[in-house]
């Protein structure tokens, strides 16, 4: 797993500009203060030489290199497959690298979907005192959920999105740090791979069969909950979405107390469609009102509000058109709405708590 005596090599050709990269972001961004981690260097060969931050939009001097040698001269002990590709495929040319790594010794971060330690070729070139870690694996031991987690004292705050990968980890990793700091006995429930690097714990819910979704995530929130005043639980996917389930186990595995829309401005429909298969969104009350419906819909399940908007704001050039997006979602929904990697996660805490 990745901890503190983990100095990581981003493995990022060809996605560092692109959403897809999201695994390397979250550990720039959330790996050296969260997992206690050091990020050594990012791969990537097109912008190896760039200034990260100019690129990413993240605050950090991480150098950019064109070969896993060069992050290997820099310190790096572990290399992380740091993209998250449509179906979780191995992209072309990333083989030989993890072969090179593993060779020379360095351990291997896998998000992606397939189990590399059983890998003959990696298996092969893996060195005496270094490890493969799979990340998206389905816990041992599952059986049907049973909606236990309402009886739960704490609460459950899910985040879900108007689309895919759209800063729903973002938004909840923000949330519990501000819980943290005003004393709450708080915890980011990680439900995907990138949060589990970060977090070193939770479970990868598309790893899961689907029959056992709802209970991966229930178990979670049993595990935890008692001991808690709150739990921050990662959002997955989207209720808009034609290729996306994994929002509907999670709110039956964690029974949502509260909800909060993450949203990105001036998106009007789903990204990665053709115009012949565009998908357009509806309005954002509507949005909330499918949500808030879908979690209520069951004999004795309760009805959550959506508290707050996240607004992934990344996208835009500046503070000003940041302010006027926040203002027009706000004057949309009348609900608090926020950039939580611009300003912190205070307004939005406030409004749920």
């Amino acid at each position: 797993m990745i901890g503190p005596s983990s100095s990581l090599a981003l493995l990022m050709d060809g996605y560092l500009r692109l959403r897809n990269g999201k695994m390397g972001f979250g550990l720039l961004r959330y790996g050296p203060s969260l997992a206690g981690c050091r990020v050594a260097a990012v791969i990537d060969v097109a912008d190896a030489g760039g200034d990260i931050r100019a690129i990413t939009g993240i605050d950090s001097d991480v150098p950019i290199v064109a070969t896993v040698g060069e992050a290997r001269a820099l310190g790096a002990n572990t290399l992380v497959i740091a993209v998250a590709t449509s179906g979780g495929i191995l992209p072309d040319g990333y083989r030989a690298s993890i072969l090179e790594a593993l060779a020379n010794g360095l351990s291997l971060v896998n998000g992606l979907h397939g189990t590399y330690a059983s890998d003959p070729e990696f298996a092969a070139a893996l060195q005496p005192g270094a490890t493969i870690w799979d990340v998206r694996v389905e816990p041992p031991g599952l059986a049907s959920g049973r909606g236990l987690a309402r009886h739960l004292g704490c609460r459950r705050v899910l985040t879900v999105g108007t689309d895919m990968a759209i800063g729903k980890m973002t938004a909840s990793i923000e949330l519990d740090l501000e819980a943290r700091r005003r004393s709450l006995r708080s915890k980011f429930v990680a439900t995907g791979q990138i949060g589990i690097c970060i977090s070193g714990d939770g479970v990868a819910l598309d790893a899961v069969r689907v029959d056992f979704a709802s209970a991966a995530i229930e178990a979670l929130c049993l595990r935890d909950g008692p001991d808690r005043d709150v739990l921050w639980i990662e959002g997955q996917g989207s209720v808009l979405h034609p290729g996306s389930t994994a929002w509907m186990p999670l709110l039956r595995g964690a029974m949502p107390t509260d909800l909060v829309l993450v949203h990105r401005p001036g998106q009007t429909r789903l990204d990665g469609f053709g115009r012949e298969n565009e998908f357009p969104f509806p309005p954002l009350t509507d949005v909330i009102a499918l949500y808030e419906t879908v979690a209520a819909a069951g004999p004795g399940m309760t009805r959550p509000n959506v508290r707050a908007i996240a607004l992934n704001g990344a996208k835009l050039g500046s503070d000003v058109e940041v302010a006027a997006a926040i203002a027009r979602v706000e004057a949309e929904t009348g609900l608090p709405c926020d950039d939580v990697v611009r300003h912190g996660a205070s307004k939005l805490f406030d409004a749920i708590w």
